[in-house]
């Protein structure tokens, strides 16, 4: 009487596969806790390489926060022709309060800037002697908001410069700038430093997943003898990447939140001196999951670059 090979159904197989990969998962974790200090070491470079970068970027994103006001030009001073007559003055603000890029125009008379100048200025007597003003009509044009950054302004300056009675014009973006290099320069280092860091990590991880498989060197080669793959080998050293990453990602969180804490407190010491509201804000939910993402990717990451390397070098 022959026999038939036993074919197992197919959701039970998929239950299985589940099933081992839980066990697998569980093991990995036992095995970490059999080496805590040298698991634990491993875990604080993990989150703690990943502190540094996060809070820069906290730090950025609330610089950013803080300029946000500043990051957009806000006016633009026209000095008109001075044989202009009070009524084309006025003609010709609400010319340019009419264009569809402008949100408003404040008109400042020439009498109206002198006496300005001489309450402020401190050269009242001197002004005296003075036959006539010399100040031109002065018209602040204040672009709307789509068209108030440092490209459009100055496209907007370009055109109302070409108005007959424009005389000149001045838009100071040389500071904003400044501001926009300032902080493209603090966002590049802060990629160049979280890109060094993150491959710092990968390869610590890397090299602690080599050292477990070389020191289960025989085992491995048992379970080769009796059947086993390279996959189902593989698996519980990938579980113990996820790990590093699952609990670093933890540490991470947690440097984070104090560091933050701390640079908090020496910002709030500040900006009570210029009577300021301002708090530095930490790291919302959505940042927090990419963080921890980003952690468990690395040590994913590292493992698997380990395992797919020394595991198949092993043969029986």
């Amino acid at each position: 009487m022959s026999s038939r090979p036993h074919k197992m159904p197919i959701w039970r197989r998929f239950v299985m596969f589940w099933v081992h990969n839980l066990q697998q998962a569980v093991g990995s974790l036992g095995e970490l806790s059999r080496a805590p200090w040298a698991s634990l070491m491993t875990i604080a470079v993990l989150g703690l390489s990943l502190t540094l970068p996060s809070t820069l970027y906290v730090v950025v994103k609330n610089s950013q926060a803080a300029t946000m006001g500043l990051n957009d030009a806000a006016e633009i001073s026209l000095f008109l022709h001075k044989d202009l007559q009070r009524a084309e003055v006025e003609t010709f603000a609400k010319r340019v309060e009419l264009r569809n890029d402008v949100e408003k125009v404040e008109i400042i008379f020439r009498d109206a800037g002198l006496r300005d100048f001489r309450a402020t200025s401190g050269f009242g007597s001197a002004l005296d002697y003075l036959e006539r003003n010399p100040l031109p009509d002065v018209l602040v044009v204040t672009p709307l908001a789509e068209h108030k950054s440092a490209d459009r302004a100055r496209a907007l300056l370009a055109q109302l410069q070409q108005e007959r009675e424009v005389s000149s014009a001045s838009l100071d973006v040389q500071w904003l700038e400044r501001l926009q290099a300032l902080v493209r320069l603090v966002e590049d280092v802060l990629g160049a430093l979280a890109v060094l860091l993150c491959a710092a990590v990968v390869l610590i991880v890397g090299n602690t997943i080599r050292l477990m498989i070389l020191n289960r060197r025989d085992e491995i080669v048992i379970m080769k003898l009796v059947g086993a793959t390279d996959g189902y080998i593989q698996r519980p050293f990938l579980y113990t990447g996820f790990w590093y990453g699952f609990i670093g990602g933890v540490v991470a969180w947690i440097a984070t939140a104090l560091l933050v804490f701390w640079i908090g407190r020496a910002v709030s010491g500040v900006t009570e001196l210029y009577d300021s509201s301002f708090r530095l804000l930490g790291l919302n939910f959505n940042e927090l999951m990419v963080l921890w993402l980003i952690a468990i990717i690395l040590g994913l990451s590292g493992s698997y670059i380990a395992v797919r390397r020394h595991v198949a070098a092993i043969e029986p």
